[in-house]
């Protein structure tokens, strides 16, 4: 009874809990550190969905730490995921439907990354066909860009978008969870945001159209590119306009706290 007497302090509902439910229940079946699986929720969603949702509404909410995974890259390289639990994706995925009405429309249309209805294949097809029209490219990666996200950078980024508080409050909780290191160790993180989130690709996405997508349509409107999360490519019409290029963006991400790959990238 305790739980139900708590304010509602956050505008989250109880149908925007069990609609990010039945979301999460179609993917991902990996557990996170508290090993509540799939099946456990189903068998009784209001012992695991109520509190959720209560804890939701009235800013009580922190999130688990998240469960580090490694993943095979090939050449014996691993990328590390975190692995959230089940309840904190529903938790990610009700403020990631409240963000993404608000910035999916600003987007650019070459960012191809983690967005509805646009694909890899969409972003290999526009390549091909602005290769015909420029013959150089810059072919560029951000080295380890979702471990390097600046946290203070990126809350200010949100909040030039939205002024919601429960997308600012969780957002920000979300960036800070720490991780669950495989032995044993607890990180409290002061950068990055965990590949294997819900919500991380939205971030990143944002974070890198102000970084970089709306900064180069801006600042250079006749050079076209394609973006697929950190992978870009940018085309050129010149080998001298490539290094200009390269040399402008290598001082713009620095002032996000972000690299260029030197082996990843070249022109």
């Amino acid at each position: 009874m305790i739980e139900e007497l708590k304010t509602k302090t956050q505008p989250v509902s109880k149908e925007q809990v069990w609609s990010a439910w039945k979301h999460i229940r179609k993917g991902g079946k990996g557990m996170g550190i508290d090993q509540v699986s799939i099946q456990e929720i189903d068998a009784n969603p209001r012992k695991y969905l109520y509190p959720l949702w209560n804890r939701l509404a009235s800013g009580s909410y922190f999130p688990p730490p998240v469960k580090e995974v490694p993943i095979p890259k090939g050449e014996g390289k691993v990328r590390m995921l975190g692995i959230p639990t089940i309840l904190d994706r529903v938790a990610q995925q009700v403020i990631r439907v409240e963000l993404e009405k608000i910035i999916e429309p600003l987007f650019h249309p070459s960012s191809f990354g983690y967005r509805p209805g646009k694909s890899a294949h969409d972003a290999v097809e526009q390549c091909a066909k602005n290769c015909w029209e420029r013959w150089y490219v810059v072919d560029l990666d951000i080295k380890g860009f979702f471990d390097n996200i600046d946290h203070g950078q990126m809350m200010k980024i949100l909040q030039k978008y939205t002024s919601q508080k429960q997308i600012l409050l969780y957002c920000d909780r979300w960036l800070k969870a720490p991780v669950y290191k495989q032995d044993g160790e607890l990180l409290v993180r002061s950068k990055g945001t965990p590949q294997g989130g819900v919500i991380s690709p939205l971030l990143a996405n944002l974070y890198l159209h102000e970084a970089f997508d709306q900064w180069l349509a801006d600042t250079q409107p006749l050079i076209v590119f394609e973006r697929y999360a950190d992978d870009i490519v940018i085309h050129t019409r010149s080998i001298e306009q490539s290094n200009f290029i390269l040399d402008k963006l290598k001082a713009r991400l620095a002032e996000y706290s972000l690299e260029i790959h030197p082996d990843k990238t070249a022109v």
